[in-house]
């Protein structure tokens, strides 16, 4: 069988068991691929002659820009031709900065098409962070948006730039394109194993990881991640996620058009929730994949005085708290269903539609996916590291390798496993329950503490908009809960806000996972919005505390 037909084989097999997890699990097989180019051989295949809405750009203002499958075969192969001409061929790297326009999913199936290998780069980046991206990247190209092109000064000599917008001194317009001839022909042949993406992880704790992705480990490994989501061709799939992440390829590009579905995006400047709501129903969005920050700014709104077409509901980056999860769902009568993955990987565990839902879990394996737990001496356990085991069968998901570390790949992968770095538990129904990073969790009087346990509680309280809980230094317990707090809107920082955590905590926690210190303050930060816990950790460790910190033992009231 073609390597295409067999992408479309295992493609139509998970949409006909869209709500029927155990036999989609069961039957799933891999496909066996050999040459295949994703662009050219599936994305092409279906979008030729079909009219059917591929992309729908919709701004702030009200304008948009809808393209059809068509348009973007075409288009697509316009660039294609385009960055052939300014010396693109295949295997070289292309850095890609541009926000959410039309020339960034071009360019993204173009480059695919040529066989080159794309860096996508959050606009986020300063130009320090460019530097090491380019220099370890091997980067020859570069594509960027006009608002952009300063960053680069001084750090892309040398390098073919590309300008999307208007010109700016030597760069090259990427407008040239649309001169170019709307077909294509490929010069060689792509092997499923040849690379395609390179990704810098947002690192919590060191220095980003230069993760190698290949034509088939994100493209075909996304199958798991359309699953997950649930997507049909007729749906409108929109998913809050900014260029530069792997999340936007997973849910922005390769498992909507896996699905061949049309991609959504909202384009404004600030995020409103009242804006974003009114949008996903004036036009007819059927699936929703959001962060957790997102979630938690959509349910201080009515959500019931919103009339959705909303058929899915999806949590993703990290882990949602139960009780989002429960007031969406008693607002619009549909579960969020969270899921799991990584840079590294495609969609590993994940509620899929048709599932019992289990409020909190990441829900089960997802097709394609072996999943253990294990203990550091490598031992299953119902509670350890979340390792994929690869001793049969490598996921199509799982990534090359780290590029240009072989020292942390393989502690990462070996023995027949892919070690995450995350661990949870599994309940007698096979389902799983994030307990927090490997890094993150922690002992206090030998009791094993997860944070994320207990986030998920402070963040029920009516005053909490974010939490992170890492460990303080104590001489009786050797450490103890510490929880750094926002709070929402209208809840100003103080004793009297401290003191109602406290008997919160009290209330809702057993006595050794109780909160014992707090601080409200802001909460340092990844440029992908992940919690920099070790920053926190080295704060409490060194006993620093700011304007607002208070102990347990400041209010011995609540012992009473």
């Amino acid at each position: 069988m073609a390597s295409v037909d067999a992408f479309k084989a295992v493609r139509q097999q998970l949409l006909e068991r869209r709500e029927d997890y155990t036999e989609a699990y069961e039957v799933f097989e891999w496909p066996k691929l050999d040459t295949f180019n994703w662009a050219l051989d599936w994305f092409d295949d279906y979008a030729a002659d079909n009219d059917r809405f591929a992309l729908w750009l919709v701004d702030a203002d009200g304008s948009e820009e809808r393209y059809s499958f068509e348009d973007m075969r075409r288009r697509s192969n316009q660039v294609a031709n385009f960055l052939r001409a300014q010396g693109v061929s295949r295997g070289d790297t292309i850095l890609l900065m541009l926000d959410n326009v039309v020339e960034l999913w071009e360019t993204m199936l173009a480059a695919i098409k040529l066989g080159a290998v794309v860096i996508p780069a959050t606009t986020l980046l300063s130009q320090k962070d460019l530097g090491d991206r380019l220099g370890r990247g091997g980067v020859t190209h570069v594509v960027a948006a006009e608002a952009h092109v300063a960053k680069f000064e001084g750090v892309a000599d040398g390098l073919t730039r590309i300008v999307v917008g208007a010109p700016v001194g030597e760069w090259i317009a990427f407008e040239q394109a649309y001169a170019e001839d709307t077909g294509f022909t490929p010069e060689g042949v792509t092997r499923a194993t040849d690379p395609l993406l390179l990704y810098f992880t947002s690192g919590t704790t060191s220095q980003p990881k230069l993760v190698l992705h290949t034509h088939q480990s994100y493209p075909v490994g996304s199958l798991s991640t359309m699953y997950w989501l649930g997507l049909q061709p007729d749906d409108v799939h929109f998913n809050i996620s900014s260029p530069g992440w792997a999340k936007h390829a997973w849910s922005n590009l390769f498992a909507p058009w896996d699905a061949g579905c049309t991609v959504f995006v909202y384009r404004t400047s600030r995020f409103s929730a009242p804006e974003a709501l009114q949008v996903i129903a004036d036009k007819g969005v059927t699936s929703l994949c959001a962060p957790p920050t997102v979630w938690r700014l959509l349910i201080q709104e009515d959500l019931s005085a919103y009339d959705v077409s909303l058929k899915s509901l999806v949590g993703a980056g990290e882990p949602l708290n139960p009780e989002v999860i429960d007031r969406v769902g008693r607002l619009w009568g549909l579960s969020i269903r969270d899921g799991y993955g990584q840079t590294e990987t495609t969609a590993q565990i994940g509620n899929s539609p048709g599932q019992e839902m289990k409020p909190g879990s990441m829900g089960r394996p997802l097709p394609g996916y072996r999943i253990a737990l294990l203990d550091p001496f490598d031992q299953e356990h119902d509670e350890g590291e979340i390792a994929i085991d690869v001793r049969h069968t490598r996921p199509l998901g799982l990534m090359q390798e780290y590029r240009d570390d072989p020292e942390r790949m393989a502690k990462a992968l070996h023995d027949g496993y892919y070690r995450t770095g995350d661990v949870a538990r599994r309940d007698a129904d096979g389902y799983y329950w994030y307990v927090g990073r490997a890094d993150d969790v922690f002992k206090s009087s030998d009791y094993r503490i997860s944070p994320f346990e207990l986030e998920s509680i402070l963040i029920e309280h009516e005053s909490v908009a974010e939490a992170a809980v890492v460990p303080a230094p104590d001489e009786m317990k050797l450490s103890v809960p510490k929880a750094y707090i926002v709070l929402r809107r209208g809840h100003e920082p103080g004793s009297e806000a401290a003191k109602a955590l406290f008997a919160f905590s009290r209330e809702r926690m057993a006595p050794y996972q109780r909160i014992r210190e707090l601080e409200f303050a802001e909460l340092p930060k990844t440029i992908s919005g992940k919690i920099r816990r070790v920053e926190l950790r080295a704060h409490a460790a060194e006993r620093n505390h700011g304007e607002h910190a208070y102990a347990e033992s400041d209010f011995p009231e609540l012992r009473a």
